[in-house]
C-alpha cells in the first residue's frame, strides 16, 4: 500500500521521501496538474499494449482527481511545458535519450524483475522545462510505476471494487528525488475459489459470467496492488475454455495465469468432465490424461504462465489410499515431457509450480523427488497456519512459495461469508515464510474476493516488500489503509472498527458460532461478547451518519456491513442461548427471547439487502448471498435456518425463581445449598444474582444479608419478569479470613431461599504483590509479563492485537535455533501471589501454529521459582487435517490451549517462568488455577496486579489489567 491521501509536505520531508505526492509545491516540484493546464503524458506508441492500457488509466484517473483531462502524446510537443514520461527500459524510445545522457539512471532497474523508478528531471528534452519520468525495468515494472503514482495521488486500488470515491483537488505535485522499488517475492497473487453462490451470482448478473469483462476488473485490481499472479475461479468454470479472450487479455495486461493446486498443465478440473475420456486415474488412463494435458500446454502457447504440475484425485481429493510416491514421480516426469514436447525447449525453461497440498506434502516429507527447477509451493493447513517450510538457507533453482487461505471449504467447517483473518497473523506467518526462504510465489485463496479487501491489500503489500511493514509499523497499517479509502479525519475510528471486528470474528468464525460457543452462566461471557459487538455496531452507525455521503457506499461495504452483520449474528446466538437457559429455568422472559431471536434472524437477510440493493445502485447483487446460519456439519447449508428456540406455557399465578452465576439451575426450586462466586478485598468487590418470575402474575420479594457489613442494592423488589440484585461489602468492617455470609431471599407464600456469599479478606493484604489469585485463579495476557529476558540475538516482541483476547508476544527471529530452558535463557516471568499451597494448573494459550519444522512438535517450558523447567509440546502430533480431533479443535478455537500441572509448597509470592524453547510459538494468555475453573471459551477475567503497601496502608495498590476488549 502506498501512502494515504496526499498531505502537504515540506521540502525537507520531500528529500527524505523522494517523489512524494503533495497538494503543496516547492520550487523543485512537478505538477501533476495545476494552474488550469492539462497534464501531458508522453509515451512511445510502440510500448507493450499493457503499458498503454495503464497509461490510459493514468489519464482517466488524473482527470477524475483533477480539474482537466490530461493529454496523451506519442511525440514531444513543440510548445514548452512539463510532462509525465512513461517508458520501459525494453522498448521506450523516449526513455532512451534520458538514459544515454544519464538524466535517468538505470541503477536498480537494469536486469531487475518488475522494478520501477519515479523521478523529476529538469530539461529532459529541448523545450521541455521539467518531466516526471516513470521508468520500468520491464512491462510490469512500468505498469506498477504508473499505478503506484496513482495510489499515492489519492486513487484507491479499490475505487471500482469498493466504490471508493476519487476526490477532486485543484493542485497536486510530486516532489524531487528518485523513488525506486522492486518486489521481494517474485509471484504475488490471489485465487478466486469457493465462489458459489456469491461471486458466481454477481458475476453472472453483472457480466454474464466469468468472461474477459469480469476478469479485466480482476486483473486491474491485482496490478493496482502490485500483484502479478492469478488462479482463476474454478468451481464449474474453466478460464481458458469459457472465454478464449480471458487468456488473451491476461497476457496483454501482464497477469501471469496459473491453475489451482489440483489442475495441472493449464486444464481446469471441470474440463475433464466436459472433454475427458475415462477415469481420472493415471494408473489406468495415462494416455488420455497426457493428451488432455498436452492440449492445455498447446493452448497456453507463448503466453506467460506459471504451470501447475502434479496430480490429486478427482474432485480435489487424495488420489487413493496409500498412493505410491513412485506414481507421483512418474506423473510429474511425464508432464514435464509433455511440457518439453509442446514448447520445444527443456522443461526447466518453463516456470512450473508443484503445490505440496495436504497429502502431497506427506509424500514430499517421505522423500518424493521433485526436479530442482520446480517451485515447491508449501501450503498452510487451510486455516492460516503454515504446515511446512524449507530450512533457512535451503536453496533450489525453482525456489519455494506458500499457498495461504482467507477462505476455505472443508472441515471442521467452511468459512466463506465474511473476513475473519487478522492481518497480524498474516504478518507473523508469512514473515516466517519469507525469513525461511519462501520467496518465489505467494498465492492466497480469497474466496469471493469481497469482503476480503483489507487482508488482500495487506497480503500483496507484504509480498511486495516485507521490510516496509516491520513490527513497529504493523499497528499503523490498518489506519493507513483506512485513510487510503476515506477522509483522514475518520481513519483512526475506521481502523479501530476494522481491527476489532476482525479480531472478534477470528476467535470463532461465524460459521462455527452457535448458542453453545460462549458461556451464558460463567463470568457473563456471552453477554460481554455480544455487548462488545453491539458497541462496535453502534460506533459504525454513528460514523456512517458523520461521513460525507459520497463515502457511504464504500463505508457500508468495507466497515458498516461486516461490523453490523457480525454483531447481529452474535446477538442472535446469545439471545438463543439465553432463551434455552430461561426455558430450563422456566422464566417468564423465555418466549419473548424466542421472538427476539426470530427478529434477529430476519435482520440478517435485511442487512444483506442493504449491501446488495440499497447502495451503489444495486451494483453488488448476490455478493452477500453466502449462507452462514444453520450449519450442521462441515458443509454449508443450501438455505439458512434459524437456530432452535424454546417456548413454554406460563402459569397465570406467580412463580419464585433465583439464579446464581455459574449455574443453570432455578435455585428457588432446589433444597441444595446455593453458593455465589467469591468476593475479595483486592479484586472482585461485588456479587450479583437474579430473582425471576416463572409465572404471569407479579410478586414481592425481600433480600436480607445476615451480616451488617454486607449491603444490598435493593432489598424490596417487585418481580414482573426478573431483576438483578447486587451485594457489596464494607471492607473496613469485614472480618479477616474467609467468611460465608447467608443472604435470605423471602418471597412470602412462594417460598424462601438462602444464598451463601464467600467473602475473603486476607490477613496479610498489605504485603500482597504481583498478580493476585482471585477465587482460585490468575488470568493475564502473556504480553503483560512482570519481566522479559531475551538472549543472544533473540528478542521478545509484542504483536499488537493478535489473538483472541489481547496482544500476543513472540520471540524473534523465528529463524533462531532452539533454546535450552534454564539459567539465563530467554523467558517471560510472572510474579504471582497465591493464597493456597499445592497443585497449580497452568494453561498457556498460543496461536494455533503447526509444526512447520517437521521436528515432532514445537516446545516451550514452564517452571515455578527455582524448580526445574518442565518441557511442554504445544503441537504434539503432525497435522493430519480433517478428522484429526486435536487439529480441528485448535483451528476452530483459533488457539492451542495446553495445561501443565505444577505445584508450590507454600502460599505467598512465587514466580512463574515461561521459557522459550522452539521458534515460532506465539503466546497469547496465561491462566494459573488452584482449583477447577468454570468453563469458558475465552480466558477468565483479568486478575489484579498489586504492589505491596509501603505507606502504612492496610491494602496494597491494585489494578485489574484489561485483558482485552474481546475478553470477559
Amino acid at each position: 500500500m502506498a501512502d494515504a491521501q496526499p498531505q502537504a509536505v515540506s521540502p525537507d520531508e520531500a528529500n527524505s521521501n523522494p517523489a512524494a505526492v503533495s497538494e503543496v509545491a516547492d520550487n523543485l516540484s512537478f505538477p501533476l496538474f495545476g494552474a488550469g493546464k492539462p497534464t501531458t503524458i508522453l509515451v512511445d506508441p510502440a510500448e507493450d499494449p499493457g503499458i498503454l492500457r495503464a497509461v490510459r488509466d493514468l489519464q482517466s484517473d488524473l482527470e477524475a482527481r483533477g480539474p482537466i483531462r490530461p493529454v496523451i502524446r506519442t511525440e514531444i510537443p513543440k510548445e514548452p511545458g512539463q510532462m509525465i514520461v512513461v517508458g520501459s527500459l525494453e522498448n521506450s524510445r523516449w526513455l532512451s535519450p534520458l538514459l544515454d545522457s544519464g538524466q535517468v539512471s538505470t541503477q536498480g532497474l537494469s536486469g531487475e524483475w518488475e522494478a520501477f523508478s519515479q523521478e523529476v528531471v529538469d530539461a529532459p528534452y529541448e523545450g521541455v522545462e521539467r518531466a516526471l519520468v516513470i521508468a520500468g525495468s520491464d512491462k510490469r515494472g512500468t505498469i506498477y510505476g504508473i499505478y503506484d503514482l496513482l495510489d499515492r495521488a489519492g486513487v484507491s486500488p479499490w475505487a471500482w471494487w469498493a466504490d471508493v470515491p476519487i476526490e477532486k483537488t485543484g493542485n497536486l505535485y510530486v516532489s524531487s528525488g528518485r523513488r525506486l522499488e522492486k518486489p521481494s517475492v517474485k509471484y504475488r497473487g490471489i485465487f478466486l475459489n469457493d465462489e458459489n453462490p456469491a461471486l458466481f451470482g454477481w458475476a453472472n448478473k453483472t457480466f454474464g459470467g466469468f468472461n474477459h469483462a469480469f476478469y479485466e476488473r480482476v486483473f486491474e485490481l491485482i496490478l493496482r496492488q502490485k500483484g502479478n499472479y492469478l488462479w482463476p475461479a474454478m468451481w464449474g468454470k474453466a478460464f481458458y475454455d469459457d472465454d478464449p479472450m480471458n487468456a488473451e487479455l491476461a497476457d496483454e495486461m501482464g497477469i501471469v495465469i496459473g491453475t489451482s493446486h489440483h489442475e495441472p498443465l493449464g486444464r481446469a478440473h471441470i474440463e475433464w468432465e466436459r472433454y475427458g475420456e475415462g477415469d481420472w486415474n493415471y494408473q489406468t488412463n495415462a494416455g488420455n490424461l497426457r493428451d488432455f494435458w498436452r492440449f492445455g500446454m498447446d493452448r497456453i502457447g507463448g503466453r506467460e504462465a506459471l504451470v501447475t504440475i502434479g496430480m490429486r484425485g478427482d474432485g480435489d481429493e487424495a488420489m487413493s489410499e496409500g498412493t505410491a510416491i513412485d506414481l507421483l514421480e512418474t506423473i510429474v516426469s511425464d508432464q514435464r515431457s509433455v511440457i518439453a514436447d509442446v514448447t520445444g525447449k527443456p522443461a526447466s525453461q518453463t516456470p512450473q509450480i508443484w503445490a505440496l497440498y495436504k497429502e502431497v506434502q506427506d509424500y514430499y516429507d517421505q522423500g518424493m523427488d521433485v526436479p530442482d527447477d520446480v517451485t515447491l509451493l508449501f501450503a498452510d493447513d487451510n486455516w492460516g497456519n503454515l504446515r511446512r517450510l524449507p530450512e533457512p538457507g535451503a536453496e533450489r533453482r525453482g525456489g519455494y512459495g506458500v499457498y495461504y487461505h482467507f477462505d476455505y471449504v472443508g472441515g471442521p467447517r467452511n468459512y466463506k461469508w465474511i473476513n475473519t483473518t487478522q492481518i497480524e497473523r498474516v504478518w507473523e506467518q508469512m514473515g516466517i515464510a519469507y525469513d525461511y526462504g519462501a520467496r518465489e510465489a505467494w498465492i492466497v485463496n480469497v474466496g469471493d474476493l469481497k469482503p476480503m479487501e483489507l487482508p488482500i491489500s495487506f497480503f500483496l503489500d507484504y509480498a511486495w516488500d516485507p521490510s516496509d511493514i516491520p513490527l513497529e509499523n504493523l499497528d499503523t497499517y490498518t489506519r493507513d489503509w483506512a485513510a487510503q479509502q476515506f477522509p483522514d479525519a475518520y481513519a483512526n475510528e475506521i481502523a479501530a472498527l476494522l481491527e476489532a471486528y476482525t479480531k472478534y470474528n477470528a476467535r470463532r468464525k461465524p460459521e462455527l458460532l452457535d448458542a453453545d460457543t460462549y458461556s451464558v452462566v460463567n463470568f457473563s461471557e456471552f453477554e460481554r461478547v455480544s455487548d462488545e459487538y453491539q458497541a462496535l455496531a453502534e460506533r459504525a452507525a454513528v460514523l456512517r451518519e458523520e461521513l460525507p455521503e459520497a463515502y457511504d457506499d464504500a463505508f457500508v461495504q468495507l466497515v458498516w456491513f461486516p461490523v453490523t452483520a457480525s454483531a447481529n449474528l452474535n446477538a442472535l446466538y446469545y439471545t438463543t442461548a439465553l432463551n434455552r437457559l430461561y426455558a430450563e429455568q422456566g422464566r417468564a422472559r423465555t418466549n419473548g427471547l424466542a421472538e427476539k431471536a426470530a427478529e434477529l434472524f430476519a435482520r440478517d437477510d435485511q442487512l444483506r439487502r442493504v449491501y446488495e440493493e440499497e447502495i451503489a445502485g444495486g451494483k453488488w447483487v448476490d455478493m452477500m448471498s453466502q449462507t452462514h446460519i444453520g450449519y450442521t456439519y462441515w458443509q454449508q447449508p443450501d438455505v439458512q435456518s434459524a437456530p432452535d428456540t424454546e417456548r413454554i406455557e406460563m402459569p397465570e399465578e406467580a412463580g419464585f425463581g433465583v439464579a446464581v452465576p455459574g449455574s443453570r439451575e432455578n435455585w428457588a426450586a432446589r433444597s441444595a445449598e446455593a453458593v455465589l462466586p467469591q468476593v475479595d478485598v483486592l479484586s472482585r468487590h461485588t456479587a450479583e444474582f437474579e430473582v425471576f418470575n416463572t409465572g404471569q402474575a407479579p410478586y414481592e420479594v425481600t433480600v436480607t444479608p445476615l451480616r451488617p457489613w454486607v449491603s444490598v442494592s435493593d432489598n424490596a423488589l417487585n418481580i414482573e419478569m426478573q431483576k438483578s440484585v447486587t451485594l457489596a461489602v464494607d471492607w473496613g468492617e469485614a472480618p479477616l479470613g474467609l467468611t460465608r455470609v447467608p443472604v435470605e431471599i423471602d418471597a412470602g407464600l412462594l417460598g424462601t431461599k438462602t444464598l451463601h456469599l464467600p467473602v475473603f479478606k486476607p490477613e496479610n493484604a498489605a504485603d500482597v504483590s504481583g498478580l493476585v489469585e482471585a477465587d482460585g485463579f490468575i488470568s493475564v495476557d502473556a504480553a503483560a509479563a512482570s519481566r522479559i529476558f531475551g538472549g543472544e540475538d533473540i528478542e521478545w516482541s509484542v504483536i499488537p492485537n493478535l489473538g483472541r483476547t489481547g496482544d500476543s508476544i513472540v520471540a524473534l527471529p523465528a529463524t533462531a535455533p532452539a533454546s535450552e530452558p534454564g539459567s539465563d535463557s530467554p523467558r517471560l516471568e510472572y510474579d504471582l501471589w497465591l493464597f493456597e499451597r499445592g497443585k497449580l494448573d497452568v494453561t498457556i494459550t498460543l496461536a494455533p501454529t503447526q509444526d512447520f519444522k517437521a521436528q515432532g512438535g514445537l516446545h516451550y517450558a514452564l517452571s515455578i521459582d527455582d524448580q526445574a523447567p518442565v518441557l511442554v509440546n504445544a503441537v504434539e502430533a503432525e497435522v493430519s487435517g480433517e478428522g484429526d480431533a486435536s487439529w480441528e479443535k485448535s483451528v476452530a478455537q483459533y488457539a492451542h490451549e495446553i495445561t501443565t500441572r505444577l505445584s508450590v509448597d507454600e502460599p505467598g509470592a512465587h514466580t512463574l517462568k515461561l521459557w522459550r524453547v522452539d521458534p515460532g510459538l506465539v503466546f497469547q494468555h496465561v491462566t494459573v488455577a488452584t482449583r477447577d475453573l468454570p468453563e469458558t471459551y475465552l480466558a477468565p477475567p483479568g486478575t489484579p496486579q498489586c504492589e505491596a503497601s509501603d505507606t502504612g496502608e492496610t491494602l496494597p495498590d491494585c489494578s485489574i489489567p484489561v485483558v482485552s476488549s474481546a475478553s470477559p
